[in-house]
């Protein structure tokens, strides 16, 4: 199996597996960051046999000084992935509204908490769709799982950090934010607007499109314009830690399963008014 094979899963691939004999744990991760809940959508229609796991409140912790999307406690969320179904050891594979983000944090938290076969459904929900697959409104009951949570599978980044990697100069932490944010021409929700000084943005969309991600080359030959080099550190953050995650699964599949993710993200950084704050469009190191 290929490493994309590994991280991704077209929906006709996913359909022939859930019709086998052991088919793979199916979560709906719809999510928005306003608006109404996913849990909406999914019990208006979803793949059958998928469990709603809510991003907010199971996959990560309650919003505060760490930021608005933090750890979840490994206690909670092993507890949440038992309830829908996790089994440890087997195949998980995770579906949002389309754009990967809720997705990939998904995917993200299953990793960090020692669950290594975990997929992303490539385009999401609308994917599905546009196959022509079936969906329904039922809702599973699923035996409850086994899976036991193991924090630290994946690497990680406090704000010391961060500010320790994007002043080195020998790494890369990458501000995925749309370019007006990272320039602090505008912050729509936190209370601060700019970015970690020395960091350096790639907005998501120079990287993922409609939820779906570019051969490997092509992200590599992205990721590397911005300064990503083979071997040297890479870190990414955005507004809390969910978009950045679908940056870190973008670097998995580049071939960089090193890269680590600031979770709290700038609204963990703007939580502490005596971190430094750049603006303009250099990193300002």
């Amino acid at each position: 199996m290929s490493g994309t094979e590994e991280l991704l899963v077209e929906p006709d691939r996913l359909a022939a597996e859930l019709d086998s004999a052991a088919p793979p744990t199916l979560l709906d991760v719809r999510w928005r960051l306003t608006g109404p809940p996913g849990r909406d959508d999914y019990e208006a229609a979803h793949l059958p046999g998928a469990v709603f796991v809510d991003l907010d409140t199971a996959l990560c912790g309650p919003p505060g000084a760490a930021g608005r999307h933090p750890l979840p406690d490994p206690a909670a969320l092993e507890a949440a992935l038992r309830a829908a179904g996790v089994r440890a050891g087997h195949p998980v594979v995770v579906y949002d509204g389309g754009d990967g983000m809720a997705a990939a944090r998904a995917w993200w938290t299953l990793r960090w908490a020692g669950h290594r076969p975990v997929r992303l459904l490539h385009g999401g929900y609308p994917a599905w769709l546009a196959a022509g697959l079936p969906t329904t409104a039922e809702v599973p009951r699923p035996a409850p799982g086994d899976v036991t949570v193991r924090p630290g599978a994946l690497p990680v980044l406090d704000a010391g950090e961060a500010a320790r990697l994007a002043a080195a100069g020998d790494g890369v932490l990458l501000d995925v934010r749309a370019a007006p944010r990272y320039r602090g021409e505008t912050e729509p929700i936190d209370p601060v607007a700019g970015h970690v000084p020395g960091a350096v943005n790639l907005p998501a969309t120079e990287y993922v499109g409609e939820g779906r991600f570019p051969a490997a080359e092509a992200l590599r030959e992205r990721f590397a314009a911005a300064g990503v080099t083979e071997g040297a550190p890479v870190g990414a953050y955005c507004g809390s830690g969910v978009t950045a995650a679908q940056a870190v699964l973008a670097l998995h599949l580049a071939g960089r399963p090193d890269a680590a993710l600031y979770v709290g993200s700038w609204s963990n950084w703007v939580a502490d008014p005596a971190r430094p704050v750049a603006t303009g469009t250099t990193p300002g190191r």
